[in-house]
């Protein structure tokens, strides 16, 4: 192994090839799941629906969990959710007036 300024050339040259056959290799599969998806579009299937998906699989329980907590508790917010019916607060109609008896 030949020392160059204190590198060990043969080392490093291994490492960089290694490297090198894994990106190589990542491109491939990368070119392999381009095709899926293509495969799956020409289907019918939402490849955006499906990436989302894939999103969601990759995480922990819990921080999905809390996830979607935020995003209703933002969609609530800014109205873009209807509060569920047990949920939502009683229309004027069905309060009595002051005063009034059952």
């Amino acid at each position: 192994m030949a020392d160059v300024g204190g590198v060990a050339a043969d080392h490093l040259r291994s490492y960089i090839e290694r490297i090198e056959r894994l990106e190589e290799e990542k491109k491939a599969l990368a070119d392999d799941i381009k095709e899926i998806f293509a495969e799956a579009k020409g289907t019918g299937f939402d490849v955006k629906a499906m990436r989302a998906i894939l999103r969601l699989r990759k995480m922990d329980k819990a921080d999905y969990q809390e996830q979607e907590y935020m995003i209703d508790l933002y969609k609530h917010a800014l109205g873009m959710l209807e509060v569920p019916p047990s949920e939502a607060p009683e229309e004027e109609d069905d309060i009595p007036p002051e005063g009034d008896a059952f």
